[in-house]
């Protein structure tokens, strides 16, 4: 059995609790016409996230802690219990994709949403994440675009609504907006789960 209970939230609506006393807009941004920074290709982030998706029918809800570390020609990702207890690690190549669990061997496959979905019972759009956390995003007109606080809603060509609801201060030296919180939302098809993603990114440096 897909050992994700650790991070499983109480009811369905304490899911909101991770987001609690977080108003929308630009509250922790020094200039609220700030657009977003340039994107890195190196860096490091964490924070937050709540997940509600769909099982055999019924709603699931999940919430705890990541750590996302990128660099070029790699993302790892590790989730966490509200408690810091390690859940799962994503490592991830343009080649391939490997998750580890405590207490099971490491397992490969070229697709990471299938992998997330058959070990976690959600898929964790790692692809999208790594523009999204930076306030980025590809629309559906198949155009990558950069969000800001006056142009915060996106409508991804892989079929999520996406909005960048609140904004930060970037790394220190760039003068722009990093996104804060952020709420991604994609209705049930053919080839993916209902999912609602939840994430609120720690201050970076």
């Amino acid at each position: 059995m897909p050992n994700y209970r650790s991070l499983r939230l109480l009811p369905i609506l304490a899911l909101s609790a991770v987001l609690a006393g977080c108003a929308t807009g630009s509250a922790h941004l020094s200039n609220p016409n700030a657009a977003a920074v340039a994107y890195h290709d190196t860096i490091d982030l964490s924070g937050r996230l709540a997940v509600t998706y769909q099982k055999e029918g019924q709603p699931q809800g999940i919430n705890g802690n990541f750590t996302w570390t990128q660099r070029p020609g790699q993302i790892d990702v590790a989730l966490n219990s509200q408690l810091g207890q390690t859940v799962a690690r994503i490592t991830v190549t343009p080649q391939s994709a490997t998750l580890t669990q405590s207490g099971h061997a490491p397992r490969t496959d070229k697709d990471i949403d299938g992998l997330t979905r058959q070990a976690l019972g959600w898929s964790l759009p790692v692809a999208g994440l790594a523009d999204w956390l930076q306030g980025y995003a590809t629309d559906a007109s198949g155009k990558r675009l950069a969000a800001s606080p006056a142009n915060n809603t996106v409508f991804t060509n892989d079929g999520w609504n996406l909005r960048f609801a609140e904004w930060q201060d970037g790394p220190k030296g760039s003068n722009g907006a990093f996104p804060r919180i952020i709420r991604a939302s994609r209705s049930a098809t053919a080839n993916a789960e209902e999912l609602s993603i939840n994430i609120v990114v720690d201050p970076v440096e």
